[in-house]
């Protein structure tokens, strides 16, 4: 599919592929949830999604959930939260995000659940494993996440764990990528196991435009996808480097 592509083409391609993806896996081809990704997609795109029965997006950043629940307020949309997330900002993802997929650490967790007690709201989360060495990758250490998961269901009430995420490797190598992917799926049948009271790791959220279709063959039950809907993002300077814009 090109650039030139309609974000109908696109979407129709990339749930085609999702559900061929899963059937070469062994599973039901319905298997796979699609988040499409809309980070510096405007309006219009999100719009256009929204009318094909799309009303889920994941962002990466707060100040984009904010202004596009202003001016899409009218289409009813589910704002979930991918994106490293600081904990200053955790008063108004508590106020409009219905999920984030991004906790990665116990300072969070509690700066969330104390402005969702505020706004008298719980909400899912995914735990965000670093499956990878690159220093730019967030997430938990794998072997923390047990001590992690018993402190979020005894200190944090308003979150309800259900998951795990990751982002695998980025380097051409489907083997080092694969092997992020099955380091996930191996600490979630390792975790579950253990039988923490109150968590749910049912949901494996992993996989994006370029390495979804291997992260569905090692278990994915989400995956998360952009450039492949919306087409080629072009990043401003603003985007990479918000503290320096004009206010």
């Amino acid at each position: 599919m090109t650039d030139e592509s309609s974000i109908a083409d696109r979407l129709a391609h990339v749930t085609a592929r999702i559900r061929a993806a899963a059937v070469r896996a062994g599973r039901p081809p319905d298997s796979v949830a699609l988040l499409p990704v809309s980070k510096t997609f405007g309006e219009e795109a999100i719009r256009e999604a929204v009318r094909l029965g799309v009303h889920r997006f994941g962002e990466n950043k707060v100040q984009e959930i904010r202004t596009k629940h202003e001016i899409l307020a009218d289409c009813n949309i589910d704002w979930v939260m991918i994106g490293h997330l600081q904990t200053n900002k955790a008063k108004d993802v508590a106020r409009l995000a219905a999920e984030v997929q991004s906790l990665d650490r116990m300072e969070l967790a509690v700066a969330l659940d104390k402005r969702l007690q505020h706004e008298g709201r719980s909400i899912d989360v995914l735990v965000q494993i670093k499956t990878s060495t690159e220093p730019s990758k967030y997430g938990l250490p794998p072997d923390e996440l047990p001590a992690f998961l018993r402190s979020i269901t005894r200190d944090t009430p308003t979150l309800r764990v259900r998951g795990l995420m990751t982002m695998a490797i980025n380097i051409d190598s489907q083997d080092a990528v694969r092997a992020c992917f099955r380091t996930l799926r191996e600490l979630r049948d390792r975790t579950q196991h253990e039988g923490i009271d109150g968590v749910d790791l049912g949901r494996l959220s992993m996989g994006m435009s370029g390495d979804f279709e291997i992260a569905i063959e090692e278990g994915s039950t989400e995956v998360r996808i952009g450039t492949a809907i919306f087409g080629g993002r072009i990043y401003g300077d603003a985007y990479y480097w918000p503290e320096k814009t004009p206010r």
